[in-house]
């Protein structure tokens, strides 16, 4: 008999790409769609990058070592050093982006039925690796009216029990743009200690604040030095996506140890990626900085486009390049799904990411939704002006 899993059944869909027929349909019928649901940049990658592709050094595009090539390896502890961490390259993996290194992580430190404590909203793919890797989130809520700031310390310490395995932060957060303090980072600490837990980062937007505060990386506490985990990317730091390269970082020797049988199981990262994104590292110039300041007028012109529509509240993120905003609509799905179906102003509309597939908490972000600033600051300006006459027209919108 034919059958499929249960885990297939429930694995959930991306909020971010689910409606993604619903946007073909529209270009099918001539419809020009603002992408605002996806952080895909429009900001070139870097010159070195593109110049490397085009003279790759081999006629053959091999396998590399299962945990990365040294020099991207070594590449990543430079840029580590740069920013005043001390690692070497065997504290890193490459992977497959941000993505395969958690699903490596959960599949690491925990066994089916062991829980992962979030603060909710949070990056919506965290729902399909630990449904991957048969472990439960258990969330904990932040709330826009608090800027989406990190839950009090003891909402964590309620939820730890036998079962928890870790707490697992975003920083600076996606979807929310949030940047948490030192101070909060502090409270972690001292909790997953207290514990003995993990404390898992994903902190693949480091690069990127609008605050004259500095970022605090978890891996700068030595007191944590067996129990952070972070997750890397060049996907939103190089503008590279596609190429799909990023890392596990530990200094946990045991952790690493089995991190290597993952990583060999799946034989090993792409070389060309590898390749490309070391070459980004050796010649980053002002490439940071130029993004970090487009992406801050960027914030800007939308968030102060956003707080002009009556009944929007958007808080001003500190990092990353999103906004998750809450609209005066019934349903935010629904209305994001009318905008690609049945509206169009002069044959335009928007896309949006449905707030709800950002939580693990049922009937929780409905009327939210995210958005990424990552578009040019004239298309941002036209989105929101396409987003204020949808919500004047949408049938659902709340007066």
């Amino acid at each position: 008999m034919l059958v499929l899993s249960e885990k297939s059944q429930n694995m959930p869909a991306s909020p971010i790409r689910k409606l993604v027929p619903y946007a073909d349909a529209a270009k099918q019928r001539g419809t020009k769609v603002y992408h605002l649901n996806i952080g895909q940049p429009d900001i070139e990658s870097p010159k070195a990058v593109l110049e490397g592709l085009k003279n790759f050094p081999s006629n053959i595009i091999s396998y590399t070592h299962s945990e990365g090539t040294l020099e991207y390896r070594q590449a990543l502890a430079d840029y580590y050093k740069n920013r005043g961490i001390d690692l070497t390259p065997e504290n890193f993996i490459a992977t497959l982006g941000g993505s395969e290194a958690l699903l490596f992580i959960f599949g690491i430190i925990a066994n089916p039925g062991d829980e992962i404590i979030i603060p909710e909203p949070f990056y919506a793919n965290y729902n399909g690796f630990t449904c991957e890797n048969d472990v439960n989130i258990v969330p904990v809520p932040s709330g826009i009216e608090n800027n989406f700031s990190l839950p009090s310390i003891e909402e964590f310490a309620k939820k730890i029990r036998d079962k928890t395995r870790a707490i697992l932060i975003c920083n600076p957060g996606n979807p929310t743009g949030y940047v948490y303090s030192k101070e909060e980072l502090i409270q972690l600490k001292d909790l997953v200690l207290k514990h003995d837990i993990y404390l898992i980062a994903d902190e693949v937007y480091a690069e990127y604040l609008y605050t004259e505060e500095e970022f605090t990386s978890v891996l700068s506490f030595p007191e944590l030095k067996n129990n952070v985990i972070v997750i890397d990317s060049e996907s939103k730091r190089f503008s590279l996506c596609g190429a799909r390269s990023g890392a596990l970082i530990s200094r946990n020797e045991g952790f690493l140890k089995a991190a290597m049988l993952f990583a060999q199981a799946r034989l090993s990262p792409v070389e060309i990626s590898q390749y490309i994104a070391t070459l980004a590292h050796r010649n980053v110039g002002t490439y940071f900085e130029d993004c970090r300041t487009e992406y801050l007028k960027r914030r800007n012109t939308l968030v102060a486009g956003l707080q002009q529509i009556p009944g929007v509240v958007c808080p001003n993120p500190k990092g990353a390049f999103y906004c998750m905003i809450q609209l005066p609509v019934d349903n935010a799905e629904k209305f994001a799904i009318w905008l690609l179906e049945s509206f169009s102003s002069n044959g335009e509309t928007v896309m949006l990411a449905p707030g709800a597939g950002f939580y693990s908490t049922p009937n929780s972000g409905i009327q939210e939704v995210r958005l990424a600033y990552v578009l040019k600051e004239e298309d941002l300006v036209r989105s929101v002006e396409l987003l204020k006459e949808a919500l004047e027209q949408y049938p659902g919108t709340i007066r």
